[in-house]
């Protein structure tokens, strides 16, 4: 990745619905230029998808919670990320240092849900314990983190 593609990322990053004419008019490429850049960011992986950000409470998911689950000694990863990806309600899933094998971000609209979706992760193979912090508010979330800049201001990869 070169300082475009970089600054390509970084524009979609804050805005995904940026016409490629924009795009190419805030880096100084063409249009079909930034586009195939694009594509080839997408392909690459470097860009995983767009997606709307629908505030949770207005679509009926009122309840976040984050969940750290404590693999059995002898259960197997595999299996157990199997599981987890079968629940829907399981927004983020990270595998982790220390007592807890994984981190959960979990939406759900009720409290009683909540519960329901606590009561399988411990019963799920694999599964030695659970430990849930329910948020109160979001204050906000997911938001991209700069991008390194070189001296002159323009974006630089790592």
């Amino acid at each position: 990745m070169d300082d475009i593609d970089l600054r390509l990322v970084e524009l979609l990053r804050g805005n995904a619905r940026l016409s490629y004419a924009e795009l190419a008019r805030q880096v100084g490429l063409s249009a079909p230029a930034v586009h195939d850049r694009v594509g080839k960011l997408e392909s690459s992986g470097v860009i995983r998808g767009y997606r709307a950000d629908a505030e949770p409470g207005a679509i009926g998911l009122g309840v976040t919670a984050l969940i750290g689950l404590v693999q059995d000694s002898g259960g197997d990863t595999d299996d157990v990320l199997e599981a987890l990806r079968g629940m829907p309600e399981i927004e983020s899933c990270y595998f982790m240092a220390g007592v807890e094998s994984f981190l959960l971000k979990v939406r759900v609209p009720t409290i009683q849900e909540l519960e329901t979706v606590i009561l399988r992760l411990n019963r799920t193979a694999g599964v030695a314990s659970t430990r849930t912090t329910i948020a109160l508010s979001t204050k906000w979330e997911e938001r991209p983190q700069p991008l390194l800049r070189s001296e002159d201001g323009t974006p630089r990869s790592v």
